[in-house]
């Protein structure tokens, strides 16, 4: 970009701010308080349809509550730990083919870029300099779907799925 008097002005940081962030705890949210009010309410109206007084109706509506908000928590959070675990051994698994074989590492790279519509020239030379840059982050990136902004957070999708629940 050129800034005043033909002068290159520095690049900017990318800071917007995209809903792509928020997809780990908001699936957990949106299935939490789904299964929340339909279970909750399910069981409440079945004791309610035995004739139980209000009390035992509500009593039973607050333990469902807890049950189920404890319960969608701990599925939750073992769910996004094995996700978190399975990209935990994809990346020391391509930590050690770029270790072991970069050559061939670096023409997976560039072959990516080529399917994503790239020359093949322009696909080597990007393939290259972000190796150079971080070869593991390309890598995990475009070949294995990782990224910081869909980085599993067990304890995030937890405590969202056990609060709307």
């Amino acid at each position: 970009m050129s800034g005043p008097a033909g002068q290159v002005s520095p690049p900017r940081s990318h800071h917007a701010v995209h809903y792509v962030n928020r997809t780990g705890w908001l699936r957990a949210a949106v299935l939490g308080a789904n299964d929340g009010i339909v279970s909750t309410a399910s069981l409440m109206a079945g004791i309610a349809a035995s004739g139980a007084e209000a009390g035992s109706i509500l009593l039973t509506g607050a333990a469902a509550l807890v049950a189920g908000a404890m319960s969608m928590a701990a599925g939750e959070y073992v769910s996004v730990s094995a996700q978190s675990e399975t990209e935990r051994a994809d990346l020391a698994k391509e930590r050690k083919a770029l270790a072991q074989q970069p050559q061939a590492e670096w023409e997976e790279l560039r072959d990516i870029y080529v399917e994503r519509g790239l020359s093949a020239d322009l696909a080597g030379q990007v393939a290259h300099q972000l190796m150079a840059a971080d070869a593991l982050a390309a890598h995990a990136r475009d070949e294995l779907g990782i990224s910081d902004l869909s980085r599993p957070r067990p304890v995030q999708a937890a405590l969202a799925s056990a609060a709307a629940f």
